[in-house]
């Protein structure tokens, strides 16, 4: 067999670029191009297999197979050699494909006569298209050229299946990107919507894989990595950069700067690919090979190496992060991640927001609930398969994404959302009602929120007050730390905004999953336990203490209420206590307006402090349990772990338990209590709580309607005394027993 030229390759490309440019159906065009394939690399047999659905592999077209066999033999992916091949995203070649293990005997297809097989993955960035094959009845070994061109080619075929240039009506085949898909993900904040894909970071799409002339592509590749190397340089050269993101930009640089990785370009541009498809084959390359290696920090270099190739893109397309493109009806956020300040630029004109990554503590889910727009994390590589404009039905409850859905699946989602608007139209009704039991106990249902997008819902939801200001997320959407006029003047205008109901502000809540990106970030094993909210405080308290002179002047004469989180045991307490005391007195020793009435009070959200000696429940004015962190560090399972945080029931018994013994200290003290976090915003949850003597209770603003209605048609002292008869028959949670209870109960 003769060596292959680079002109051969280009040849194959030109006339693989004819067929595609001529006007032919997706099955005719198929046809051809395994025709042409196994012409130029003098084969008997040319097939292309197409991925079906995530784990099924079709023979779509074949030159020297049974034509009957086409749309009708099938694989499992990791199945046979082909399956093998799509599996591992790496060549097959072997001289005796039947003897080589895995080898799987169609008998429909006729292959048992050609001995010589490889195959390549068809594949697009990481993303999974097919398999491109080619068989002899000669025994050898294909040629590394041989795999090289057909790689090359490869290429070409992954970028036209993106582009759905082999698909159409027959056989049911239908193109990338315009099937239906549901990602299964994680709930980040409740609700449902539907509306348009609206992509945060567009996808850049090559639309010329072949080229003709090489030396004008080669400089077209030197120009953009020369701009792309400038643009890495003078991001290093920043003064702002912490130690992480440092780190990040030296890996960029040590990929732009790679001489093996430029040269592997220009080889593949002289083998006829365009700039543009170089870059991706080398990307999809890089991607197969790192995939592949056990260490984890080269599999995290994929995301720098993702990264750094699609700037690339953009600077030759001219694709930027602006394409011009007018944001659609309903827009509907699909991203990565996001940054707070970033998610809130969008503000609310979006509908809802999916990520592939985020978490339920995230700022982006904090945001998203200021807003009030569902949120879904975890919808593994939606960013690669959504295009702008898609129909996307996002479903926070259950953390579930329908892109492109099936008529029959959207009509039943509407019929859910309409379920929805109906119930908040009844729950609306109950607004400037008190959330006072069937047996007369009147419990205060108050709101949390971190922005003054919030604030608007305190009269709108019926909150008395807010139980939870965050005023971390003003720190978070900065670049630099805020001045003490900026902080007194917004907790001033959230004064204002509450027209005299109560607002707890929190103190700085930062560490753990909060990290500020003017902070130099600390690599701790586990940030959720480490150096975090009030022990941040109090080793800076020069932050600590501008963020409380902030507060008092912005309550200007008003009363302020403010608590600590984090709070651990009775010394952190004192020591924070203390700081506001020496402020106040400060303030007043200036001339300045000292509040009328001053609240200290503290976060309870670790064990510990419920164990605190009575003298913390003396000197505290109020103590507010942070269910979140307290149920995470109850059942020692992390919040931010999919596979641990739904494991455990708030209704757990023991976990009711504690919760009661923290209502019995703080009622031997007479000291108020309440409790905040997304348990008190589930109605079954809440009237638990109610049950158990809790009597406040804060949550999001969407949630007080549902809890109110509840809380207004039973009987306390009936739920408590379910409780107690699911504790001694020895249950585990108290769910079952409720609802079995609520089933009974008048609606």
């Amino acid at each position: 067999m003769p060596e292959r030229s680079d002109s051969d390759s280009r040849k194959l490309l030109r006339r693989l670029r004819d067929v595609l440019g001529a006007q032919a159906k997706g099955q005719e065009r198929l046809d051809q191009i395994t025709h042409l394939i196994a012409d130029s690399m003098r084969t008997e047999v040319c097939s292309i297999y197409l991925f079906r659905d995530a784990e099924t592999l079709e023979l779509c077209a074949t030159e020297g197979l049974k034509a009957e066999s086409v749309h009708q033999t099938r694989m499992k992916l990791g199945e046979g050699l082909v399956g093998r091949v799509a599996r591992t995203n790496t060549p097959v070649n072997t001289a005796d494909a039947p003897a080589e293990k895995g080898f799987r005997y169609m008998p429909e297809t006729g292959e048992e006569i050609y001995s010589s097989f490889l195959g390549v993955p068809i594949q697009r960035v990481g993303e999974k298209l097919g398999v491109l094959v080619v068989q002899s009845r000669t025994a050898r070994q294909f040629s590394d050229d041989e795999i090289y061109a057909l790689e090359v080619v490869a290429m070409v075929l992954a970028e036209m299946t993106e582009l759905g240039a082999f698909t159409g009506d027959e056989d049911g085949m239908r193109a990338l990107h315009r099937q239906p898909v549901m990602f299964r993900g994680a709930t980040g904040q409740e609700g449902a919507a539907e509306g348009h894909v609206w992509l945060h970071e567009p996808r850049v799409v090559v639309t010329n894989p072949v080229a003709d002339d090489p030396v004008a592509e080669i400089d077209r590749l030197r120009d953009a990595v020369g701009q792309l190397r400038i643009s890495v340089d003078d991001l290093l050269s920043a003064e702002s950069l912490d130690k992480e993101q440092r780190q990040v930009l030296e890996a960029y640089r040590m990929f732009a700067n790679s001489r093996g990785w430029l040269r592997r370009m220009e080889a593949d541009i002289q083998n006829g690919l365009s700039a543009e498809a170089a870059v991706e084959k080398e990307q999809s390359a890089a991607r197969a090979r790192l995939e592949q290696v056990p260490d984890a920090y080269l599999r995290e270099r994929l995301n720098d190496l993702d990264d750094l190739s699609n700037r690339l893109l953009r600077i030759l397309t001219g694709q930027g992060a602006d394409t011009g493109a007018e944001m659609p009806e309903n827009p509907v956020l699909v991203a990565r991640n996001i940054g707070p300040g970033e998610l809130l630029e969008y503000g609310r004109k979006l509908r809802g927001v999916v990520l592939e990554e985020g978490s339920v503590g995230s700022h982006a889910a904090i945001v998203a609930r200021a807003l009030t727009i569902p949120l879904v994390i975890h919808a593994r590589r939606i960013t690669a398969e959504a295009l702008n404009g898609d129909h996307i039905l996002v479903d926070g409850d259950q953390g579930i994404a329908h892109l492109r859905p099936e008529e029959a699946v959207a009509r039943a989602f509407r019929d859910k959302i309409a379920m929805q608007a109906e119930a908040q139209v009844r729950y609306a009704s109950l607004r400037d009602l008190p959330a006072t039991t069937a047996c007369g106990t009147t419990i205060a249902l108050h709101m949390n929120a971190g922005l003054m997008a919030d604030l608007p819902s305190l009269e709108g939801s019926g909150a008395d007050g807010v139980g939870l200001f965050r005023t971390e997320l003003q720190f978070l959407v900065r670049n630099k730390m805020p001045r003490r006029a900026e902080l007194a003047g917004l907790y001033a205008r959230v004064m204002d905004a509450a027209k005299g109901k109560r607002v707890a502000f929190r103190t700085l809540d930062i560490g753990s999953d909060k990290v500020l990106p003017y902070m130099k970030p600390n690599d701790e094993p586990n940030p959720a336990m480490g150096w975090r909210a009030i022990r941040v405080g109090l080793d800076k308290p020069g932050v600590l203490r501008m963020q409380i002179q902030a507060l008092l002047r912005a309550a200007n004469g008003r009363p302020l209420t403010l608590m600590f989180p984090f709070v651990t045991e009775l010394a952190e307490f004192q020591q924070a206590r203390a700081h506001v005391l020496r402020e106040v007195h400060r303030e007043r020793s200036l001339g300045h307006v000292v509040p009328a009435t001053l609240e200290i009070g503290a976060m309870l959200e670790t064990p510990s402090l419920a164990f605190a000696p009575r003298t913390f429940f003396e000197l505290t004015d109020f103590v507010s349990i942070g269910g979140n962190d307290l149920k995470q560090f109850f059942f020692a399972a992390d919040r931010e772990n999919e596979r641990v945080r739904r494991r455990y029931d708030m209704l757990n018994l023991s976990f009711l338990g504690f919760i009661e013994q923290i209502v019995g200290r703080c009622a031997e003290t007479g000291t108020p209590l309440s409790f905040c976090g997304e348990d008190a915003g589930r109605p079954v949850e809440a009237l638990a709580l109610a049950a158990l003597g809790l009597r406040s209770l804060s949550m999001r603003p969407a949630s007080i309607g549902p809890v109110k209605s509840l809380l207004r048609r039973v009987n306390l002292a009936e739920a408590r005394a379910v409780i107690s008869a699911a504790r001694a028959r020895g249950d585990m949670s108290a769910r079952p027993a409720l609802m079995d209870w609520l089933a009974t109960q008048p609606a």
